[in-house]
Formats: C-alpha cells, sequence, structure tokens
C-alpha cells in the first residue's frame, strides 16, 4: 500500500489504528516496525512519527530497547474512560442539539445511516462509525476544550465498543439506543438527550465490566 507524502504521519497514523483497533496488530508482542512499514510502503520515520503520536493517545506504549506495544483492554481502564464519559458526553451532547444548525443535523443524520447500515451488515469498521455518529452529536456544543477531551475518550473507547459488540443482539441494542439518543437530539430535548446518552454509556461499562472482569 502506498500513501501520498502530503500528512503522511496522519495516515500512517490512522491506518496503524485500524489495524489495532481490529485486533491485526497483537497486543503481547512487539510491533514490527519493519515489517509494518514495508506493508503500508513507507519507511521507518512516519511510522515511528504515528506510534509516538498513538502513544500520546494512548493506544500504544513504549518500552526503552524494546520498542512499541498496544496497551491491553483492561477494566480498570475502561472503567476510568466511560467514567469520564460520563461526566462530560451526555451535557455538551444535549449542548450541541440546542445549537445545532441544519447543515449539523443534516451531518448526524448521514451518519447515523451509515453506521445502521454498517451495524446491520456486521462489517468492519463499527467501532470507528460509532465514534463518528457520537462527535457529529457532539462537535455543534462551541465547547472546544471539552470536544478535544471528548474525542480523545472515543478513541480510547473504539477498541472497548468493539468488544462490547461482540456479543450477540448486542448491535440490534445499540441501534436503537443510538437511534433514541439521535431523535432527541433532533428535537432538541435536552433532558431526554442527557439521560439517554447517560444510560447507554451506563449499560455499555456494566457489560464490558462481565466481559473484561
Amino acid at each position: 500500500m502506498s500513501l501520498v507524502i502530503r500528512n503522511l504521519s496522519d495516515q500512517v497514523a490512522d491506518l496503524v489504528r485500524d489495524r489495532i483497533i481490529s485486533g491485526s496488530i497483537p497486543g503481547d508482542q512487539a510491533i514490527r516496525q519493519d515489517a509494518l512499514a514495508a506493508e503500508l510502503g513507507v519507511s521507518k520515520i512516519p511510522l515511528r512519527e504515528a506510534l509516538t503520536r498513538l502513544e500520546q493517545q494512548g493506544l500504544v506504549f513504549s518500552q526503552a530497547n524494546r520498542g512499541f506495544f498496544v496497551r491491553p483492554l483492561s477494566t480498570s481502564e475502561a472503567e476510568e474512560v466511560f467514567a469520564l464519559r460520563l461526566k462530560l458526553e451526555p451535557e455538551a451532547t444535549a449542548a450541541a442539539a440546542l445549537r445545532a444548525e441544519s447543515k449539523d443535523q443534516q451531518f448526524a443524520t448521514a451518519t447515523i445511516e451509515t453506521l445502521e447500515q454498517v451495524t446491520d451488515a456486521h462489517g468492519a469498521g463499527v467501532g470507528a462509525f460509532n465514534r463518528a455518529f457520537h462527535l457529529a452529536l457532539l462537535r455543534p456544543c462551541a465547547q472546544p476544550v471539552t470536544l478535544t477531551f471528548l474525542e480523545r475518550l472515543h478513541i480510547l473507547s473504539e477498541r472497548y465498543v468493539r468488544k462490547h459488540l461482540e456479543w450477540l443482539g448486542r448491535d440490534d441494542r445499540a441501534n436503537a439506543e443510538h437511534r433514541m439518543i439521535f431523535d432527541a437530539w433532533l428535537a432538541r430535548d435536552e433532558a431526554a438527550v442527557i439521560e439517554l446518552s447517560r444510560v447507554h454509556v451506563v449499560k455499555t461499562l456494566d457489560d464490558l465490566r462481565l466481559q473484561l472482569g
């Protein structure tokens, strides 16, 4: 696979992130940088830059003289990430609903329709589309610092969402919960958005506790 030079490290970071989230890069051994760079058609310099960026995002960690490793999924990390989402996300989503313009609503509509199609088809990248949906509801909130934190939290959440949806029937429930949140968001029903968003995150965390515990 070849990449254009413009924003090369950004593109490499996105590609490596996809591989980490899909589980195609194992977490129990050092990332094979030579092989991965060859697969992506880049030198090791932009790959190292990408891995450093992913380390800052909390997806990998480095050890001196050993290289980079994928961070393992853990109950403690899930507890922390989803607790922070609970503190920030429901109110920010409600604020965004009140401020959303027509173009924001149209974009969110297209995003949830794509998410539902991918989820129903059990296609690849459900976690990424899930993240895109939640961020589409959040972006009009006019709270740039909060939004920056939530964007990072959703990157960390993505692997857990993928793990959560492995169990039969959870994709249907996720679709139903997303649709209820979206309908309330579109109607600018602040109280409903807050409560539905809170319940959605709590249910996901409760399920993860059973899976990871």
